[in-house]
């Protein structure tokens, strides 16, 4: 058991102003990244360091309910690359006629061309059957693991790292390819790989399929209408 008189919260580190800058500025441009990976292996010291920032997120009742399966296997994700391609016409189909050739003009994966792909999943059974903070909501641990992801995002563009987001797939198909168990859920299908070049802006506002909200227009005072 931990010794209580080392439980009491100690002193709040201080950030400089540097470093607070930097954590804006590499928020300000992560981007969603498709087509624009490096062939170049992510170096092992750099991948552990990524990792080890997304199992740092919070996660409900301390559960870490998350698994990061690194995919490096050419076949395998030719397999996956095959399942998005099939999701991916049925998706197209489902906009208006008028935004079709759009969407099919669209890069949305770079499932072959990243030199990784990581399947980051949630295991719903970890933590046991009552888990703290988790009683009344049981999705809060899906909820622990996007913020898993969100770190392992932004720690790979602060280590020149692109990361794009794959979901345009239907589980059933990828599930035996991963030999996933029953009560392990796909969180996130990512690309990742280093890059040189980005979009200023994320790419769907720069080719014009969708605007970006200001923050004005999301911000509400104590309800959400009169």
């Amino acid at each position: 058991m931990p010794d209580p008189s080392n439980c009491a919260p100690q002193s709040a580190r201080v950030f400089s102003a540097e470093e607070k800058q930097a954590i804006y500025d590499v928020i300000a441009h992560r981007r969603d990244v498709r087509n624009e990976f490096l062939p170049d292996p992510i170096e092992p010291d750099c991948l552990q360091r990524i990792l080890a920032a997304a199992h740092a997120a919070p996660s409900v009742g301390l559960s870490q309910p998350w698994n990061f399966i690194l995919i490096r296997d050419t076949a395998r994700r030719a397999q996956i690359k095959a399942a998005f391609e099939k999701a991916n016409t049925e998706a197209q189909a489902m906009f208006p006629p008028q935004k079709r050739s759009a969407y099919g003009a669209l890069k949305l994966e770079g499932i072959e061309k990243a030199p990784l792909n990581i399947c980051v999943t949630c295991d719903r059974s970890r933590g046991g059957d009552v888990v703290l903070g988790r009683t009344h909501n049981q999705d809060m641990d899906l909820y622990s693991t996007v913020c898993a992801v969100q770190n392992l995002w932004l720690a790979a563009r602060a280590e020149g790292i692109g990361v794009g987001w794959v979901s345009i797939f239907d589980e059933a198909d990828i599930r035996p390819l991963l030999r996933l168990p029953d009560h392990v859920a796909i969180v996130a299908y990512l690309c990742v790989g280093y890059v040189d070049r980005l979009f200023e802006r994320p790419e769907l506002a720069a080719r014009g399929w969708a605007s970006e909200d200001a923050l004005a227009d999301v911000v509400l005072e104590e309800v959400w209408g009169p």
